[in-house]
């Protein structure tokens, strides 16, 4: 599609377009609708009488930041090539709407549409053209009315795509359909019955007809907004401010937090382009949309719309330029209550009871004949999954190697073998077996448990001709739906789980509030500002078999604002509970709040009278008026917040989400459920923000884990937790930046986290003794130092035992550390690969220590392959010895006490006590240096001088063979817990 450069003469000149026409690319936009189609649908409408704007004399009198300047370029080369879409990311606080603004008033300089998700947002683009000086007086420049146009509109996406409450072809089709449904899920027999159905419930009961109706109108509306239609099917009030839209020449179209428009919103701006005669398009996001679940055409649309990211700012980027503040994440972990593990265990014991059942001798009733497997037909699940496995057989026939299956169904092929593993039953000889890194003991026994019992339902069960495996195959799919799993015909899926819910939503989460907040407060004192969200005000059980374990406040903000009232410290932050419909605030306040929220509200001549209910030992607050909204009373308190009046909101997402700003937030408590990077980016973008009253700000943010590890779905919450990591940035203890879970601690891993199977209070105590070295954290970030988005391949090391003594060489006054002896090995692995050419790169290890006894070493400065073959390496000198080449011995030196060693003062005498050499370990030689003897023999040399004296031996026969042997009765092997990561500097 082609414009001509009339449309945007002074566009054109300003970025000396070569030829007349600017091609949009960067997507492959088709127009659904004619334009002169749309327009017939438009009400008509006269163009504004705007003053004539010289944006030549319009002036910035900010700063950007370098980020903001980053993007600038980016767009003005976008720009001068002749692209009219831009797709920017960048998280919240690091200022979109000031960049926004600078490409209308700087650069496009032309009538502008700003839409955004709601009024907070819609107020903050008119507020920050406080950063700009207008030739004449902001009248008529800016507007947030849709009834006038301006030179700067700002909007709600919902203000133009608003539909129309009555449309005789959407209510005709609704009807269509619902007879069609009826007709489908045999209700009724034909059309004429289907209408008698519909006429009955419009007379006798209409709140549900309405609700039925209200759905099948909206499936209608959206069948016809795929297709293009969205202009037809809008209210009249979005068609008419669209009309004065084209009229005023709109021709630049920021939309902010564009994530939303993967729906409805899309839909209509999709076709409303071509109305406003395609106008540059600005999306500008916190984070892209999550597509799962999506309609394939609003995500191809979406992907049209904006085309690829022009630039991504990442968080550590702004945090270390210093625009936005610096924080970590912590972690607390609580186990659920005694009555809530009482329920989970007896979910637990249903599918042990019935695992074990269907692997009880000729459960399956091996004597009948069986037509899918006539030849020595399975007795039960053992023998089914044993000669699957050993037969290499897969669902539609088998395969000739096992090489082959497992490449078929990776899934399966570790499962069915941790499975057999687990019940300590032999493989068949065709079958490898597990190694180290697959053992079933590092995964929740439901992760393997679940691929075996999909595939004995599915490819066995399902499809027998016995009567009696249908019934085990419904008995199988009924116990794993309790626990969140549902079987479909092309494998599994999750589904609502009434055990999930009640990690999810543990009263023991709620508790937790009190311990993190007392230590918060002995850090913070008068300073602090708390802020805790849920998920809802209430959160009604789902099931009925939850109904006397979790009442309906269970687990949402109501319960959390309880708690904190029935502790003295937590009390003493004057909680308020602010959600779409509640406002309630601790007793203590009641006068003072119901005083400033007066002047507030007289002062912005609002018409809000307040009543206060007592309600024991918190105050229901309820307003009357016409201006009593959620949008009021949530700024009203916020800045009652900000001043100090209360210490403490709690309140649920959607109204402490996106769009809501309180820049002296520094605790941030998340009990929420949601695991979308979309909704986590905005959650988590609310502590960010700048204190200008604290220059130093540093934020905790923490989450609530509720914790099971002995159950099948006791790591669910974990789950979430991790999840809600994935895309997250944190600061590390070694200063590196470190995307995902580990960031918060490296004992946090994607299968489950290291060291918790017994207790978590260590962990927590470690935690909470953390939140309070915020001056430690701020260090760690670097602020002022570059943030470099190359990803670096680390590898995170922990010794289980294989520590100790002092380095073989000369007297050392040190023991081996943890991270010393680590550098050592490094340092003779990476010498190794410098001298033999394995790596390109020069040497530059780096080695640092994280909390748990890890310990992390990378190349700073390599490339990316030679990351890889260092890691590579590592992992094998200092793993398990699997099947070595050669290995080398690792020595150590121990002291004994001597007569002059006991008889003289400690500070003399341990000049005089002896060493004496043992080896501590055997290692193996790295797979790349042990192919050639010449080559170990290097290795053998940078080994002697960074780690141990030792030679290294052949380990396939002599002596090499018998020390690798005896080194499996003498506990000399490695024992270590390795991790490979992505890290930034």
């Amino acid at each position: 599609m082609f414009l001509s450069a009339a449309y945007f003469p002074e566009f054109c000149a300003h970025f000396s377009t070569s030829n007349n026409f600017v091609q949009i690319t960067n997507g492959n936009y088709v127009v659904n609708l004619i334009a002169i189609a749309r327009l017939r649908l438009l009400p008509q409408s006269t163009p504004s009488g705007r003053k004539k704007l010289d944006f030549s004399k319009v002036t910035f009198k900010g700063k950007l930041r370098p980020s903001q300047q980053e993007v600038v370029q980016v767009a003005q080369q976008q720009l001068k090539a002749g692209h009219r879409k831009l797709h920017i990311v960048a998280p919240p606080g690091s200022g979109k709407t000031v960049l926004g603004l600078y490409l209308w008033a700087q650069m496009i300089r032309k009538p502008c549409l700003v839409l955004s998700p709601n009024s907070a947002i819609q107020s903050q683009w008119l507020a920050r053209t406080d950063l700009f000086s207008f030739p004449t007086t902001n009248d008529g420049i800016t507007s947030s009315n849709p009834d006038r146009a301006a030179w700067l509109n700002s909007l709600t996406y919902q203000s133009v795509t608003i539909p129309t409450r009555s449309s005789s072809v959407v209510d005709a089709g609704a009807v269509e359909l619902w007879k069609s449904r009826l007709i489908e899920m045999q209700q009724v027999v034909d059309t004429v019955e289907a209408q008698i159905w519909i006429d009955d419930l419009r007379q006798n009961n209409i709140d549900y007809f309405e609700s039925q109706f209200s759905k099948y109108k909206k499936l209608i509306r959206d069948d016809l907004s795929r297709g293009g239609d969205s202009i037809s099917l809008l209210h009249e009030s979005s068609r008419a401010t669209l009309k004065r839209l084209a009229d005023a020449k709109v021709e630049l179209l920021i939309l902010d937090e564009c994530h939303h428009l993967l729906g409805h919103w899309g839909r209509v701006l999709a076709d409303a382009l071509d109305l406003l005669n395609n106008p540059v398009v600005v999306g500008l996001t916190a984070t892209p949309p999550d597509k799962t679940g999506k309609e394939e055409v609003d995500v191809k649309r979406y992907e049209e719309f904006f085309g690829e990211v022009d630039y991504e700012v990442p968080v550590p980027a702004v945090v270390k330029d210093g625009f936005l503040a610096p924080y970590q994440d912590l972690a607390y972990f609580v186990r659920p209550t005694a009555a809530e593990l009482k329920f989970i265990a007896t979910a637990d014991e249903k599918l042990d009871s019935l695992i074990e059942k269907v692997c009880a001798d000729n459960y399956l009733h091996a004597e009948q004949q069986d037509d899918d497997h006539k030849i020595s037909p399975p007795s039960n699940l053992i023998g089914w999954l044993t000669k699957v496995l050993g037969n290499f057989q897969l669902a539609t026939g088998t395969v000739e190697s096992w090489s082959k299956f497992a490449r078929r169904d990776p899934t399966f092929s570790l499962a069915g073998r941790q499975f057999l593993q687990s019940r300590n039953v032999p493989f068949p000889d065709t079958v490898p077996p597990l190694t180290p890194g697959e053992s079933f003991t590092d995964y929740p026994s439901l992760e393997f448990q679940i691929p075996v019992l999909d595939r004995f339902v599915r490819h066995y069960l399902r499809r027998s001709a016995h009567s009696n495996h249908q019934e085990i195959a419904k008995e199988i799919t009924a116990s794993l739906r309790l626990l969140g799993v549902q079987i479909t015909e092309t494998g599994t899926r999750p589904c609502a789980s009434p055990v999930g819910r009640v990690l999810a939503y543990s009263q023991n989460k709620t508790n937790a509030l009190v311990p993190i907040l007392q230590t918060e407060i002995q850090s913070l004192r008068e300073n602090i500002r708390a802020v805790v969200v849920a998920d809802f005000e209430k959160t009604s059980a789902v099931s009925t078999n939850l109904e006397s374990l979790m009442d309906d406040e269970t687990g949402g903000a109501i319960a959390a604002f309880k708690s904190l009232l029935r502790n003295s410290d937590t009390d003493s932050l004057e909680p308020i509970l602010i959600t779409g419909s509640t406002v309630l605030i601790d007793d203590e306040i009641e006068t003072q709040f119901l005083d400033q929220c007066k002047k507030w509200l007289i002062a912005r001549q609002l018409q809000v009278d307040l009543k206060s209910n007592p309600m024991g030992s918190f105050r229901h607050i309820v307003g009357s008026g016409g201006d009593w909204a959620p949008r009021v009373y949530v700024e009203m308190i916020t800045e009652l917040f900000q001043q100090g009046l209360t210490k403490c909101l709690v309140g649920t997402r959607g109204l402490l989400g996106e769009g809501w700003d309180a820049n002296k937030i520094n605790v941030l408590i998340d009990l929420t459920t949601v695991t979308t990077s979309m909704s986590i980016n905005q959650l988590r973008g609310r502590s960010f923000r700048l204190d200008p009253d604290w220059p130093n700000k540093t934020a905790n943010n923490w989450d609530v884990i509720c914790l099971a590890s002995e159950f099948n779905k006791g790591f669910d919450d974990y789950t979430r937790f991790k999840n809600k990591h994935k895309n997250l940035y944190g600061v590390s203890d070694d200063g590196m930046i470190e995307k995902g879970v580990g960031h918060v601690h490296p004992a946090f891993t994607e299968i489950k986290p290291e060291g918790l199977e017994g207790t978590s209070t260590a962990l927590n105590e470690e935690m909470l003794a953390r939140s309070q070295h915020r001056d430690h954290i701020r260090k760690l970030w670097k602020i002022g130092q570059p943030f470099k988005e190359e990803q670096i391949h680390a590898v995170e090391i922990k010794f289980k035992g294989n520590g100790g003594g002092f380095p073989p060489f000369g007297k050392s006054t040190d023991p081996w550390s943890d991270k010393s002896l680590t550098g050592a090995i490094a340092s003779a692995v990476i010498g190794a690969m410098n001298e033999l050419g394995i790596v390109k790169s020069k040497k530059s290890l780096k080695a640092g220590s994280l909390s748990g006894g890890y310990v992390r070493v990378f190349l700073e400065g390599a490339s990316p392959e030679d990351n890889n073959k260092f890691a590579v390496a590592m992992r094998q000198v200092m793993g398990p010895l699997d099947r070595p080449r050669y290995v080398i011995p690792r020595s150590v030196a121990h002291e004994s006490e001597t007569l002059l060693s006991n008889l003289l003062p400690e500070i003399i005498g341990k000049y005089f006590r002896k060493r004496l050499l043992r080896v501590a370990m055997l290692h193996a030689v790295p797979d790349l240096m042990a192919k050639r003897k010449s080559d170990v023999k290097i290795f053998e040399k940078h080994w002697n001088h960074f780690v141990s004296p030792g030679e290294a031996l052949y380990a396939h026969r002599g002596k090499g063979e018998k020390l690798l042997e005896e080194s499996k009765s003498s506990n000399v092997q490695p024992s270590t817990i390795f991790h490979e990561k992505e890290i930034f500097i």
